[in-house]
């Protein structure tokens, strides 16, 4: 699949609290605008895939019945919702890459929204230059350590906030999204494990499958983790981050922390990580956590990050994971095909 299919328009509304607005707005609102991103007619788009709402039921059922084609006005071959946690992400990729090489589908479009209404000082400070996160304030490492304590050794501005959001974007083949924009995010590589169901039937609760499945995406991209310009990694825990950056590569064990530490993962660093805030400072919107790092690496590769863009962006290797760290997925994104 490297190389066959790429991601041509993106769209994501601010994260935070918001009861005025209502599920289907924030979902209407963040497709429309990835439908605006990618420059496709509406009428072109024949697949529909949203994600699980966890915030109610009915609205749940109302994204499985075809709510958002009715809504947004479109007649489509395929309407079918996804749903694996914060791993839903890489799921939906692989799903697009089978439904347009196949023929079965030109233009897909994928929603997420929920309204669940900090904290990695690194992704603080690219939360910072995020106009849709949740918290934009300075963090010091002081402050987080200062912070009320709620299960050792986790303090409240070390954990995620879970908040109202939504995103989107819209995936095509690789050829046709030559034609669509200058700058297509072409799916380059994937690697995945589920390894548990239950947390205590891991057997090593510092590692997960990040180093089988990160093993397997750079060699389906025929590239390594020295040639990557950012790391957008799955954060509802800044540990988790720590334990990425050491198998997918980029630093010896138990050595992560240091390299964070030093400023190589903030704004200005050799390795731009995690580059809206995540869910420790853009805020958590249940499987949209993932989602949006997933948007935010296509944002980033399209150059449409404004104040944050990592200037020369040509590769990305993105993360997600759902439930209790059951699976690790890692995708590899580039602006060309090796």
């Amino acid at each position: 699949m490297k190389g066959k299919i790429a991601i041509v328009g993106i769209g994501e509304i601010p994260t935070g609290r918001f009861p005025e607005r209502s599920f289907i707005q924030s979902a209407i609102e963040s497709a429309r605008l990835a439908i605006q991103d990618s420059g496709v007619s509406k009428d072109r788009i024949d697949t529909v895939i949203p994600t699980a709402a966890l915030c109610s039921p009915q609205f749940n059922t109302d994204l499985v019945t075809g709510r958002v084609c009715e809504e947004l006005g479109l007649s489509v071959r395929n309407n079918v919702q996804l749903f694996a946690g914060g791993a839903t992400s890489s799921i939906m990729l692989k799903v697009a890459a089978g439904l347009i090489v196949t023929g079965a589908s030109d233009y897909i479009l994928f929603v997420h929204t929920d309204q669940l209404a900090a904290a990695c000082v690194s992704n603080r400070k690219w939360a910072e230059l995020n106009p849709n996160a949740m918290f934009r304030k300075p963090l010091t490492i002081e402050e987080v350590l200062a912070s009320k304590m709620l299960s050792t050794p986790l303090h409240a501005k070390e954990s995620n906030m879970l908040a109202d959001g939504g995103a989107a974007f819209v995936v095509t083949s690789a050829e046709r999204a030559r034609d669509l924009t200058q700058r297509p995010v072409f799916y380059l590589g994937e690697g995945s494990r589920v390894t548990h169901y239950a947390l205590s039937q891991e057997p090593d609760l510092a590692r997960f499958g990040w180093a089988v499945a990160a093993k397997e995406a750079f060699e389906a991209a025929d590239l390594s983790p020295a040639d990557m310009d950012l790391a957008e990694i799955y954060d509802s825990y800044p540990v988790f981050q720590l334990m990425a950056l050491e198998e997918l590569g980029f630093c010896r064990r138990g050595e992560a922390g240091a390299f964070v530490m030093a400023g190589n993962t903030w704004p200005g660093g050799k390795l731009p990580m995690t580059t809206n805030g995540g869910m420790l400072s853009q805020g958590h919107t249940g499987a949209g956590g993932g989602i949006a790092i997933f948007v935010e690496a296509a944002r980033q590769l399209m150059n449409k990050a404004g104040e944050r863009q990592v200037p020369g962006a040509r590769f990305a290797v993105e993360t997600a994971t759902g439930g209790t760290y059951v699976d690790a997925h890692v995708t590899i994104l580039g602006t060309e095909v090796p």
